[in-house]
């Protein structure tokens, strides 16, 4: 996990999303966000085009304080890796993120692997999540999840698992049935609340979360402080457990 680790310099690292809502004030929306972030404790985000553009995300991470302590990730929809880490370089950025980097899927097109190496190569400080069989992803039948996890491997720094949708909960099997193939840091993408987390990140090392830290759980509501408070609530207590345990 070391150059993971070297980003994310805790256990159990929690990864909030700016999702990029345009609600009329993009930059403002996000830099919000950013803040409640790192006044709760949240150790990365990641600034993302879900509900807006790649412009929008160029913006926000131009405005951005860059004297907060969290790592900072940009993830560029879909699978838009070289804009990422042009991005993620050009602000001081610590990683991206990548929806699929392993498997073949129906009506998808697949990662040219050479270049996404050649990034990692030219940006070395800057690592890359990336998920297989992920959300919104359909896998071609007779698909191998070893085979398409040893892909992923070979690609990015960590693994991220997800279930069928934004928001939605990762089944604990598929992230058991991950954790089985891959010793590299597994990441869970979607899904992460204050009741399933003690379980979920007992087998993860991370998660990344969005939907959970806005108001009712939805993508596109503002963001809810004292969720973010509650969960990072929770994972202080794992994290402070685990320490009691060794």
């Amino acid at each position: 996990m070391s150059k993971f680790s070297d980003v994310f310099k805790v256990d159990k690292p929690i990864i909030g999303m700016i999702h990029c809502y345009n609600n009329g004030d993009v930059i403002g929306c996000a830099l919000k966000e950013i803040e409640i972030y790192e006044e709760e404790g949240v150790d990365g985000y990641i600034v993302e085009n879900y509900f807006g553009s790649a412009a929008d995300v160029w913006a926000v991470l131009l405005h951005r304080d860059r004297s907060g302590k969290c790592a900072v990730g940009v993830n560029i929809l879909p699978n838009e890796f070289e804009v990422a880490f042009n991005y993620a370089y050009a602000v001081g950025g610590n990683f991206i993120q990548v929806d699929c980097v392993g498997g073949k899927y129906i009506d998808r097109k697949n990662l040219n692997k050479d270049l996404l190496r050649w990034n990692g190569d030219n940006y070395p400080d800057i690592i890359s999540l990336g998920g297989v069989w992920p959300k919104y992803y359909f896998k071609v039948p007779d698909s191998d999840l070893e085979a398409d996890i040893r892909e992923a491997e070979s690609r990015v720094d960590a693994i991220v698992v997800t279930g069928d949708g934004t928001g939605h909960e990762t089944p604990i099997n598929k992230i058991k049935s991950f954790r089985e193939l891959t010793s590299y840091p597994l990441i869970i993408g979607a899904g992460l609340t204050v009741d399933n987390a003690k379980e979920q990140l007992s087998i993860g090392d991370g998660a990344i979360v969005g939907s959970y830290f806005k108001e009712g759980g939805v993508a596109h509501s503002p963001m809810d402080r004292k969720r973010v408070r509650d969960l990072m609530d929770v994972v202080k207590s794992i994290r402070k457990n685990e320490v009691a345990e060794i």
